[in-house]
């Protein structure tokens, strides 16, 4: 299994959905890094499982730190954080061991791994295993404020048959008031009544969650390879039901001409900006100090309480089954908070990988 990423900075998951417990090793930040823990612990409650929309597994997501933490700050140490798995229910999943859930990774798991992975709750393909990656995402946040500041938030785009105007440059307390929502929208109340819906009908829904960044400074990142907007999606890929990433106006370039796409250079407050952020923050792979801005597209939660037919491995014939365990009737908002941690892990890990940008930062705190 492929467990870790990073090229300067290195992160490790680990864990099973229903196993004993679940966590992250994260190492190369900066020795000496303050860190706020009770800031990351509330980005954990963003993600925790329970309420009325959400599955009705209930889990504290408390994180036990292991290593490279002392007195608030990091040491040369890696960091661990190991979060116990307190409610585990791993009978409900029996009946995957033969008839793998349609749009799970069951087939494939038991294909590539010939059988010997643990499927319970998804075992190391579930959601749950996003827990750690928000931990390690308000980390790399903190890390980055050492150097800068930094404002990371979202709102829902679409849910459903819900719709909601595009930004096109975000301020940062408009990112630091949609964190604080339960719901970031327009209208919640229309959100959460379509997800009750789904839930009632023993179904799911999917959406779109746009998220904007500031204060990123220009000239993060590199062309071709490993341009900002390839390391960003390659974690955004990494979170489970996410199967569509697209930065500034995404697919909305397909319908628009050059003269609308083009965003023009100005001067503002002695600062260069864009007057439009139609190319969401990066141009040719580099920052341009403008918010980064893209869109995740997350499929509807695949666990439904519906009968679905499936093919059972044993007799080789369709069988319809209903799929028995707790389930989100909507994985986007508690997905939220995981886009943003994954984009903050990925920019820190470009920002350790630039020292060009590292050695223009610490010029300005010298002066």
């Amino acid at each position: 299994m492929s467990n870790t990423w990073g090229s300067h900075l290195h992160l490790s998951i680990f864990g099973e959905s229903h196993g004993n417990g679940i966590g992250m090793v994260l190492d190369g930040i900066e020795p000496g890094t303050r860190l706020d823990l009770e800031k990351v612990a509330a980005q954990m409650k963003r993600r925790a499982p329970g309420g009325a929309l959400a599955t009705a597994r209930k889990e504290a997501d408390e994180i036990e730190w292991v290593s490279g933490i002392r007195d608030g700050k990091t040491i040369a140490s890696p960091i661990m954080g190991l979060i116990r798995n307190t409610n585990q229910r791993s009978s409900d999943y029996q009946s995957v061991l033969d008839w793998p859930r349609p749009s799970h990774a069951d087939y494939t798991a038991y294909i590539k791994y010939n059988g010997h992975s643990d499927l319970s709750g998804g075992g190391h393909f579930s959601g749950r295993l996003t827990a750690p990656l928000v931990a390690a995402g308000e980390i790399c946040r903190q890390a980055m404020e050492q150097h800068f500041s930094v404002s990371v938030g979202s709102h829902l785009l679409q849910l459903a048959e819900y719709h909601e105007a595009s930004w096109n440059i975000p301020q940062a307390s408009i990112l630091d008031q949609c964190r604080q929502a339960e719901i970031p929208c327009d209208d919640p109340d229309r959100v959460r009544e379509l997800i009750l819906k789904a839930k009632e009908e023993g179904d799911s829904v999917g959406g779109i969650v746009e998220t904007a960044i500031c204060g990123i400074p220009a000239g993060l990142g590199d062309p071709f390879f490993d341009s900002l907007e390839s390391r960003i999606a390659h974690l955004l890929f990494s979170v489970p039901a996410v199967k569509g990433v697209g930065f500034g106006a995404a697919g909305d370039f397909a319908s628009m001409k050059g003269s609308e796409a083009n965003d023009a250079f100005a001067l503002e407050h002695g600062r260069i900006v864009t007057t439009t952020n139609h190319n969401g923050g990066i141009e040719g792979g580099i920052s341009n100090g403008m918010p980064i801005v893209f869109r995740s597209v997350i499929k509807p939660t695949a666990s439904i309480f519906r009968p679905q037919t499936s093919l059972n491995l044993k007799t080789m014939e369709s069988e319809t089954r209903t799929i028995q365990g707790r389930h989100d009737p909507c994985i986007v908002l508690r997905a939220i908070p995981v886009l943003e941690a994954v984009s903050m892990i990925a920019l820190y890990d470009a920002l350790l990988a630039d020292p060009f940008v590292f050695a223009r930062l610490n010029d300005k705190k010298e002066e």
